[in-house]
């Protein structure tokens, strides 16, 4: 794209999310306000659900110091002498990226992005390469969506990313040294270090998809230019910037998150709980009426304990007011809406039961109960952040050496996803084979011999997420001479 064509694109993007905006700091206002904003909240149900909902989803999905993935030859390999070998170098390749992830920042972004995705339905996490000498190749940082302008492309990914920043023509040329910009603008850089006020200047960064890689560029937009320049470019092998979703609507290009969806009742908890403070503040220090008989002055009347309030004689004094009414429904119906809120940011689902009595089997069914709730949004998670985030993050390492290429969309290694929520899955499919075997086993040695037991073993291997290394290999079949 030529830097106007940038320019284009961004700003018809700008206006494809502008409708959301509003929506964005409402949802932010109510759940993780600024500090300027903090004193117009008042019930704090919300905040504590979605940071529940957004640890959750880190502990289920991306557990810091555990893994929560593995690599494995494809299943045609598996079983055979090559693929023994090629399991235990791809279980070195991942136990490899899990020590960088380690001792990254990774887990600390990952929470803030999920933060993100919990609120407006979109997160966005930039993945880059740390420079040489630090403890790990690789760096994260959670960008918010807000600063953030995605576009959808053909395959239905959010991959193509545009990021505005305003800055002066000194603070550009600090950043892009090499930039070739104008001899005026020069002279305007070494002008704006005694300036009190300088003037800024768009800066527009763009990563988009451009045949097996993405291309990126950065254009600099300034008052004056008889076109906009193009300060730099380079291309990425794999999308830097990795943006997922809760859920999405036909049509739409920004997610749905589970505040948006409680967006109403959050509003209406916030009003009622205030309406309640300020209804108990009239219980406590009551509506008075005084008559003006020059002896009292209400405006130097303290109601506290032991006042003496001074009175004419034969006035009525200082007369409280009877209340017009109680506002003892508004815990119901403020008990109700905590109940939705809840609700809707599985902070019900997705807590620890208390009751001790649960059986073996009620865990299971309460862990499978999460999984179809989370069946949807852990497919799309799975596609638009995992597997790229996995795919970027070898691709460094390998730029390092560290790990040998390891490619993903060739057929001949599979991802597999080893995360407390996607185990669910795998044992109840094992508990459905072992239930076949035990029947099996009482019918008879007849049909007992009907069963594989090394193929059994193989396949509950794998269900379970067992390392490869613990099987014996396959012998190879003997190649028959001609």
């Amino acid at each position: 794209m030529t830097p106007q064509q940038i320019l284009t694109r961004h700003d018809a993007a700008i206006g494809r999310r502008r409708p959301h905006e509003a929506q964005w700091r409402d949802a932010y206002a109510h759940v993780l306000p600024a500090p300027h904003e903090a004193a117009s909240l008042y019930d704090a149900t919300a905040a504590d659900a979605a940071e529940q909902l957004a640890a959750s989803l880190l502990a289920e999905l991306t557990p810091p110091w555990s893994r929560w993935f593995g690599l494995a030859p494809a299943r045609a390999l598996a079983d055979t002498e090559e693929g023994q070998a090629a399991a235990a170098a791809l279980e070195t390749t991942a136990e490899t990226l899990q020590a960088h992830l380690d001792r990254s920042n990774f887990a600390v972004e990952m929470h803030q992005a999920f933060l993100d995705l919990v609120i407006t339905g979109t997160g966005i996490m930039l993945v880059e390469e740390a420079p040489p000498g630090e403890t790990t190749a690789l760096r994260f940082s959670a960008i918010p969506v807000r600063s953030a302008i995605l576009e959808e492309g053909v395959n239905g990914r959010l991959d193509t990313v545009f990021r505005e920043a305003r800055m002066t023509t000194a603070e550009m040329l600090r950043r892009f040294p090499f930039a070739e910009i104008p001899a005026a603008m020069q002279r305007e850089a070494a002008a704006e270090a005694d300036a009190p006020d300088p003037i800024r200047h768009r800066l527009i960064e763009a990563v988009w998809p451009d045949g097996a890689g993405h291309r990126y560029a950065a254009v600099f937009d300034a008052e004056g230019l008889k076109a906009p320049i193009l300060v730099a470019q380079g291309r990425f092998a794999d999308a830097p910037f990795i943006a997922f979703r809760w859920l999405k609507a036909p049509g739409e290009t920004y997610g749905r998150g589970p505040v948006i969806k409680a967006l109403p009742d959050i509003r209406t908890a916030n009003r009622v709980v205030e309406l309640v403070l300020k209804n108990a503040s009239i219980a406590v220090t009551g509506i008075w009426q005084a008559e003006d008989d020059g002896v009292l002055n209400p405006a130097t009347v303290q109601l506290i304990p032991g006042a003496i309030i001074p009175k004419a004689p034969g006035s009525a004094g200082l007369t409280p007011l009877a209340a017009p009414g109680n506002f003892d429904v508004s815990q119901l119906v403020l008990n109700d809406l905590r109940a939705r809120i809840r609700t809707a940011l599985l902070a019900d689902r997705l807590s620890i039961a208390r009751d001790q009595r649960m059986t073996a089997t009620e865990v299971l069914e309460r862990s499978a109960e999460t999984a179809r709730l989370l069946g949807a949004t852990y497919g799309r998670l799975q596609t638009e952040l995992l597997t790229p985030l996995i795919a970027r993050s070898l691709a460094i390492l390998a730029r390092r050496g560290e790990v040998p290429p390891v490619l993903l969309d060739q057929g001949r290694v599979a991802l597999r996803y080893e995360s407390p929520l996607a185990r669910v899955q795998g044992r109840a499919d094992a508990a459905n084979t072992l239930l076949f075997l035990d029947a099996v086993a009482k019918m008879g040695e007849a049909a007992a011999a009907q069963v594989d037991a090394p193929a059994a073993a193989r396949w509950l291997a794998r269900t379970l997420g067992a390392p490869a290394e613990i099987l014996t290999p396959v012998p190879s079949p003997l190649v028959q001479p001609e």
